[in-house]
């Protein structure tokens, strides 16, 4: 008879509209995954984690599970202090879970755990010193060195999404105005092509600009544009890749890391925009045309990154 698996962990990627499990082993492979909209209340999420988790042990025999949190975790990841998306608020989300489960349980924050998945399995394989840049519905970062992951004092650093690039700009859902987020996110797209119907109202006459002004396009709608060669979709693009290369150059000059992970959703259609973004990089960093740039490169495991990576920092609960 087989012998039961010893090293399976569930990681649990909790967005603002869907959560997905998955078993993941100790070498990053996912075995088998669930997912389930995300409920408005605390108390609904936890029925549902707790649900997902006791099916997934009917097939498995997992030894941990680990949470990837899109929100504000205290230094210690034991309560969720805030999420914008997220029911949670000031709740002690671990000790709960853990009591409930009858399972270790380790929460991350989302981009957090994306990080740690590209650092054991993906792009960011031996580096260093290194950032990973999620740009999806809003922009997530995470600094590592040598291995370990820059927290600051209070566990909320860095949030290079909520710098103000344009002061009294768009309102952001974090309470400020003029944040990269408006400007550099898959949210941003469509606000952007908005105003460049505005500017330009031309453009309007594009399928893309009639689906604008029927106030129906999404943010992808404008990536296939501008990949098909839309006037509209070219313009945004350009506007994105302009901020986009901003942050880049905030995240090169404050830590001048060695490398740049690009990940999240919007990481998918790189091709588009990431070469005139690093161009406007190189040429906003300080000492620019002196110094070295860090290497910006695509991530290598997509949307499993957050469930491969924090159901790798849960197993070491168990390795310790």
């Amino acid at each position: 008879m087989a012998q039961p698996r010893t090293d399976l962990t569930i990681g649990f990627d909790i967005g603002g509209t869907n959560l997905r499990a998955g078993l993941v082993t100790a070498d990053g492979e996912i075995v088998d995954t669930l997912a389930a909209p995300t409920p408005g209340t605390a108390t609904e999420l936890e029925d549902t984690i707790a649900r997902i988790t006791a099916e997934l042990a009917t097939r498995h025999e997992p030894v941990a599970v680990g949470l990837a949190v899109a929100g504000f975790l205290d230094p210690d990841c034991e309560t969720v202090r805030f999420a914008p998306h997220l029911p949670w608020r000031d709740a002690p989300v671990r000790a709960t879970l853990e009591d409930r489960l009858g399972l270790p349980v380790r929460l991350e924050h989302d981009a957090n755990s994306a990080a740690w998945g590209e650092y054991r399995f993906g792009a960011a394989r031996g580096a260093g010193t290194w950032v990973f840049f999620a740009v999806g519905t809003g922009i997530g970062a995470t600094l590592m060195i040598d291995g370990r992951i820059y927290r600051g004092a209070y566990g909320t650093a860095p949030e290079f999404g909520h710098l103000t690039v344009v002061p009294g700009g768009r309102q952001c859902a974090c309470g400020k105005r003029g944040c990269l987020e408006r400007y550099a996110s898959g949210t941003a797209l469509v606000d952007t092509a908005v105003e460049a119907l505005a500017a330009d109202p031309a453009l309007g006459e594009t399928t893309l600009g009639r689906r604008v002004v029927d106030k129906q396009a999404t943010g992808t709608d404008i990536m296939q544009a501008a990949r098909a060669g839309d006037a509209l979709g070219l313009a945004v693009l350009a506007d994105f890749s302009h901020w986009l290369g901003e942050g880049l150059a905030f995240v090169a000059d404050v830590l001048d890391p060695e490398l740049i992970v690009l990940g999240g959703g919007v990481s998918r259609d790189a091709d588009l925009y990431l070469p005139a973004a690093q161009e406007r990089m190189a040429e906003q960093i300080v000492g620019a045309g002196h110094r070295p740039l860090p290497a910006v490169v695509r991530a290598e495991l997509g949307a499993d990154a957050g469930m491969i990576g924090v159901a790798d920092v849960a197993r070491e609960l168990i390795r310790r």
